[in-house]
């Protein structure tokens, strides 16, 4: 077994040791999720105060568009001797820096500081009302790094939080060594031919049908893993406890207003311009055409290798975390300033 073929030059080899953890299943597989929300799933607050993260959550203030905000991050020190490097973890649309657990482990294990934010809008972060953009995200990402001293990191974003990496490289250069994008969206411009419409915050349903809004995320789900386990069903359980709370309706504009960024907020024209070593890392299994559009955007980069990992899907860093780890690390330790790919496993 070994990786989809990638750009003409250089392919990635598959290492003997990363073959062999191929040529299983993932261990574990559950049945599917129960056809309604469990009984015992309560209402959680849009700001998430009673769910636990891994380790400490942190705050930086910061003053936008004239109101007082703050973004939550965790600050993970090196286990053991520290290698002098730090890690960014930029998590994906409909998740939280939580997720991120067995890559901060196994990163810090390595010597790695690794800081893990949520998104402005998102997890325990706040939840203001302003134009929310990808720059935006970027100069927070900037701010946070400014706050812990920390000049030079590299950043590893999922989903549209690899839209979110590509950004602030583009915009920060002299700031991050590497860039990873874990199966990103919004890697084909999807922009022209779908007008524009200003958000009307009264047409926005604050009051949802629970059942078909948990019927829509278990649809969504379950098509973003290859092997479902029953582990990934604290994903739905924090979509249906927000949506009880009785703040939602905030919680809904503020997702409107940021969630839907892949679609009118492209990062497709920034590839070319970045010369920072690049990776794209992903599940194979991320719809039909995710394999050549991901081969497009890695060659549209100057400086990139692209990692597909057979029988995986969106959400490979939890599907097969010790490939992504062994990934992560191969990609993180190479030597920034040698061309992507020399530092293969093979």
């Amino acid at each position: 077994m070994s990786f989809l073929p990638t750009r003409t030059t250089p392919v990635l080899v598959a290492s003997v040791a990363l073959a062999a953890a191929l040529s299983f299943a993932p261990a574990g597989a559950q049945e599917a999720p129960p056809a309604t929300p469990p009984a015992h799933w309560g209402p959680i607050s849009i700001e998430m105060t009673e769910v636990e993260y891994p380790y400490p959550v942190e705050y930086l203030d910061l003053d936008l568009y004239g109101q007082n905000v703050r973004i939550a991050y965790m600050d993970v020190a090196p286990v053991g001797p520290a290698n002098g490097q730090s890690v960014l973890m930029l998590h994906g649309g409909s998740y939280y820096g939580w997720y991120w657990e067995a890559q901060i482990d196994a990163l810090t294990r390595e010597g790695f500081r690794v800081v893990v934010k949520d998104r402005l809008g998102w997890g325990k972060s706040s939840k203001p009302i302003l134009p929310y953009s990808h720059s935006l995200h970027a100069y927070n990402s900037v701010q946070l790094l400014d706050h812990l001293g920390i000049e030079r990191a590299a950043v590893v974003g999922h989903s549209i939080g690899g839209q979110m990496a590509t950004r602030l490289t583009f915009l920060f250069p002299e700031r991050i060594t590497h860039m990873v994008m874990v199966n990103p969206v919004g890697i084909t411009d999807r922009r022209p031919g779908r007008g524009f419409t200003p958000l009307d915050p009264d047409a926005i349903d604050v009051t949802p049908d629970l059942q078909a809004a948990y019927e829509a995320d278990v649809r969504t789900d379950t098509r973003r893993y290859f092997t479902w386990k029953s582990e990934y069903m604290e994903h739905l359980r924090l979509r249906h406890g927000v949506r009880l709370s009785a703040d939602y309706p905030r919680l809904a504009l503020v997702r409107r207003l940021g969630g839907n960024l892949r679609g009118i907020d492209s990062i497709v024209d920034d590839w070319p311009h970045i010369s920072t070593k690049s990776m794209l890392l992903g599940g194979a299994e991320d719809g039909p055409n995710f394999p050549d559009q991901a081969r497009a955007a890695v060659d549209a980069l100057q400086n990139a290798e692209l990692v597909l990992i057979p029988n995986v899907g969106h959400n490979p860093h939890e599907e097969v975390p010790e490939i992504v780890n062994r990934e992560l690390i191969r990609f993180l330790t190479s030597d920034p300033n040698e061309p992507a790919g020399e530092g293969s496993s093979g």
